[in-house]
């Protein structure tokens, strides 16, 4: 179980900053099990550690996406908003990578820095030991456009959120998307 993970965690070996699986299986490292396919995997980074990132991805093809088209990363380039997601390659191995925003001590987030997370308690791992994002962080970026996968992901989540982690996805909702109908259920 979980053997992408396990390969992220040997590719992410080189990387010197901190690091979380994210998106569906992040969902899934919460519950302890996998609950659907995934068609690729996504790790979370901060945006101040690209430099470590482009150190540890050396021998990798490494493309950004900007205006939703796919470029290269130029070595001596520094990524800012909005640009923030990554795509690296080397063999057959493929790896998404977010890059994250953070404040001294709070994560923040991108679509509105008002929101924001004490990183001291991004420290979430799995049984087998994988760091991964907490599923309320991972949930608010799923809200934004919500497909199929991403209602899966929070039926399967949401009984096993604590009632901090319920506050917080319910108060970040309403603060950017307050008519997303997850907002019925955390409002209960």
């Amino acid at each position: 179980m979980f053997e992408k993970c396990q390969e992220v965690t040997k590719w992410m070996a080189a990387f010197e900053g901190k690091w979380f699986i994210a998106g569906g299986w992040a969902i899934d490292l919460h519950i302890g099990e996998e609950t659907r396919q995934h068609e690729d995997i996504e790790v979370a980074v901060f945006r101040d550690d690209q430099s470590l990132l482009q150190e540890a991805m050396t021998g990798w093809e490494v493309q950004i996406v900007e205006n939703e088209q796919m470029r290269e990363w130029n070595q001596m380039e520094r990524l800012e908003l909005p640009i923030h997601e990554i795509h690296a390659k080397r063999d057959v191995q493929e790896l998404e990578i977010l890059l994250n925003e953070r404040n001294d001590d709070q994560w923040t987030y991108r679509r509105d820095p008002d929101i924001t997370f004490p990183i001291s308690h991004m420290h979430l791992h799995s049984e087998q030991g994988f760091p991964y994002l907490n599923p309320e962080i991972v949930l608010l970026y799923k809200a934004k456009h919500t497909k199929e996968k991403d209602e899966q992901d929070f039926e399967a989540v949401f009984p096993r959120l604590n009632e901090r982690q319920k506050e917080w996805l319910k108060q970040g909702l309403i603060q950017c998307q307050p008519d997303h109908h997850w907002l019925e259920k955390l409002l209960r």
